[in-house]
């Protein structure tokens, strides 16, 4: 049996004031659904968008692990483990879609 790997990842609002904790087997999919705000819930309602944090894993049920487990930090943890690969807080995925929101192919 083949296990498909998986991300967990963090996302954000513009103002950087609220966090969203997920896992997701496809990353980029996942961040343009976000973008596109294509489910309801508390992303869509918050307006995250912004990509801070991601982490793969070759198994998508470690994924899902970590998340729940990182769903239960303070909020100063999450941030701490952010700000170490990405200090100035910017939207990881900001390079990976065009002017009309599609995926750029990948050189």
């Amino acid at each position: 049996m083949t296990t498909k790997g998986g991300f967990i990842y963090i996302i954000t609002n513009k103002r950087r004031t609220v966090l969203y904790i997920g896992s997701t087997t496809d990353i980029k999919r996942r961040m343009l659904e976000h973008k596109l705000g294509l489910y309801p819930g508390f992303s869509k309602k918050y307006n995250c968008c912004d990509l801070l944090f991601f982490e793969f894993f070759p198994d998508i049920a470690d994924a899902a692990k970590r998340e729940t487990q990182m769903k239960s930090w303070k909020r100063e943890w999450k941030l701490e483990l952010i700000r170490k690969g990405n200090p100035n807080l910017l939207d990881l995925s900001m390079h990976w879609f065009d002017e009309n929101g599609n995926l750029k192919k990948e050189n």
